[in-house]
């Protein structure tokens, strides 16, 4: 039977009490699963009892709360910690404990928002920190509600640079509402970590990047205490609570040993270690509650009217996606944010309509999209931009939002050789495939700019991790503002009834091919021309009526690496039925096969093979066949 904690102990008695239920808790889990980090847990439950039995504010009855605080594992390997504290907190039960990282449970193997109470996915060291400081802006800057988040950091992955990305942001931001607490246990994967138990390291860097620090013995149940308390007090900073502590603590064969870290107890071991802590209880505290509160800036939409351009202009898409960004900021959801690219990527549109909803990550992609994710667990409705070829440097954020079921839209501009002089550093030619390869991931690839602001506003209410390529250079309005697009969709540009060869395109490349269909088109070849803006989900139906329309010939034309691009995805389109059954085709793939350097965009499309001479030579030799 669930007991309360008793009333007659003192309030560190009961503390005490709490937290040795955990690390047995922590142990049985583990035991019970045949793997975890139970050392890891342990060295952090003390940190926790006193978070759990006096400071946090938490309504488990209602996860949705806007005024809860929030509390992020960022060393989310500490996972029987966390499912130990929601037994204690009434909310699981040791059943449903000892189902940890079996096969259907809820209690993974890392933390995942298929529990209500977990806000985003964790066990990717260095992300916690980060994604926190997008909460803590929600509840600063919109929400302007009271409610804290909390983050216990281990000490290996303070080594990320994505930690420093998120202590600098941070600081600037004046994130008063966002506490670190770093269990520093000594004790990496494989020895000891880069600093051991040298706090004063810590404090330093932390404190060298504007952050209040204390140091503590995350052992001391009063020292604990007392940390919180100044942690809560008024001030313009970010508080980082440093806390020597042991892995293991508890048990004399497991405290601070080597080589322990990621392992069970041994069954033979189990109950000697259960018992050392006083064996197992079943206490179960009332987590305070919140006081109500309601965000200042309504999470509601609101009348959107989108920009529209003439046919005959010429305009580039990523304009358009400023343009579209700026309008979308009628809805009071909508917020955005970019790595100082904003005047390249003209987010700057809505940074200087709406500066209060725009957030500068400034040169930190990963801080980019973990502010994105954050803002998203708020309901809010990010818009990250960057240049495309950055985001790889984000990518491990962005694979983990898809874990996080997380609601983001990224937009990278500057994609392929088409622009020109900058080079290859520059030049996204990997955005495609990496996009494509996220879970449930939507990948869109306008080439114009009607199309480009529908899409954008369709993105607003797409679910999961949506990425939009846009173009740097001036192209021609090629659809009238009255034509639609949605996501899955694709258009034809042109056909006729005795069409010979297929050419998919997308962004530039469709510029490139119309041209080529105009050389055709007075050599007697017809040519059937789909703009394929929809790369993930793609329009399988348009692909395999035109492939059975021009005896499967095909010509795909890319500025995009080939592999996992444009080709990838027609072919992903064309595949039938579960055997893998594809329609016999004759088809060309033109896109960068070679490294490209700097130029005028004119001459590395034609450098390239991507150009409208070599799409007009891939379909004449299709064509004589």
């Amino acid at each position: 039977m669930a007991t309360q904690l008793d009333q007659t102990k003192t309030q560190t008695e009961e503390w005490f009490a709490l937290a040795q239920q955990l690390r047995v808790d922590s142990i049985r889990s583990t035991a019970a699963a045949g793997s975890g980090h139970p050392t890891s847990s342990m060295s952090a439950a003390d940190l926790m009892a006193v978070l759990m039995g006096k400071y946090l504010k938490y309504d488990f009855d209602n996860p949705d709360n806007p005024a809860n605080d929030h509390l992020i594992f960022s060393k989310g390997h500490a996972s029987p910690l966390l499912y130990s504290m929601y037994k204690a907190a009434g909310v699981v039960s040791d059943e449903e404990l000892l189902t940890f990282r079996k096969y259907g449970s809820r209690l993974q193997g890392h933390p995942t928002p298929e529990i209500p109470y977990v806000d985003v996915a964790t066990g990717s060291l260095g992300q916690g920190l980060p994604i926190a400081v997008g909460v803590a802006l929600a509840g600063k800057y919109l929400d302007k509600l009271p409610y804290k988040v909390w983050v216990l950091l281990g000490d290996s992955e303070m080594a990320e640079g994505s930690i420093w990305e998120a202590c600098a942001t941070a600081s600037h931001y004046k994130l008063s509402n966002m506490i670190g607490i770093l269990d520093m246990n000594r004790l990496g994967q494989r020895g000891e970590t880069m600093v051991g138990h040298n706090s004063s390291v810590y404090a330093e860097r932390a404190g060298a990047f504007g952050w209040h620090t204390i140091e503590i013995d995350g052992h001391n149940l009063e020292d604990i205490d007392r940390a919180y308390a100044e942690a809560l007090e008024p001030r313009d900073q970010p508080t980082m609570i440093i806390a020597r502590t042991l892995k293991g603590r508890g048990v004399s064969f497991l405290a601070d040993k080597l080589d322990m870290h990621g392992k069970p107890v041994a069954e033979e071991r189990t109950e000697e270690a259960v018992a050392e802590l006083g064996g197992e209880s079943n206490i179960v505290i009332q987590v305070q509650k919140p006081e109500p509160g309601e965000p200042a800036v309504p999470i509601t939409g609101g009348e959107v009217s989108l920009p529209t351009y003439q046919v005959g202009e010429k305009v580039a898409t990523r304009t358009a996606y400023g343009d579209a960004l700026k309008a979308l900021g009628a809805r009071l959801d909508v917020v955005a944010l970019d790595g100082e690219v904003s005047n390249s990527t003209y987010a700057e549109k809505f940074a200087k309509e709406y500066p209060d909803r725009y957030f500068e990550m400034y040169i930190q992609e990963q801080q980019l999209i973990a502010a994105a994710v954050g803002l998203s667990v708020r309901n809010r409705v990010p818009f990250a931009s960057s240049f495309a070829a950055f985001f790889s440097r984000a990518y491990d954020f962005i694979r983990m939002a898809a874990v996080s079921r997380a609601n983001i839209r990224i937009s990278g501009s500057h994609a392929g050789v088409s622009i020109g002089e900058d080079g290859p550093s520059q030049m996204a030619l990997e955005d495609l495939a990496m996009m494509r390869a996220v879970h449930d991931s939507t990948v869109l690839y306008p080439s114009d700019p009607n199309q480009t602001a529908q899409l954008v506003a369709a993105m607003a209410d797409q679910p999961g991790v949506s990425f939009i390529r846009t173009t740097r250079e001036k192209t021609p309005v090629l659809y009238s503002p009255e034509e639609q697009f949605k996501i899955g969709g694709s258009r034809v540009l042109r056909q006729s009834d005795n069409d010979q060869v297929t050419v998919v395109a997308a962004g530039i490349t469709l510029h490139e091919a119309n041209k080529a269909c105009d050389q055709l088109a007075g050599e007697g070849i017809n040519v059937r021309l789909i703009d394929l803006y929809s790369v993930k989900p793609v329009d399988a139906q348009t692909l395999s009526d035109a492939a059975q329309a021009t005896g499967g010939r095909i010509v795909v034309a890319e500025d995009h690496y080939p592999e996992g691009g444009l080709g990838s995805a027609v072919l992903k389109g064309l595949i039938k039925g579960e055997g893998y059954e594809v329609m016999p085709l004759k088809l060309r793939h033109l896109a960068v096969r070679e490294m490209p350097g700097s130029g005028k965009p004119e001459e590395l499309l034609s450098a390239a093979g991507i150009d409208a001479q070599h799409i007009a030579d891939a379909v004449r030799e299709l064509a004589q066949n």
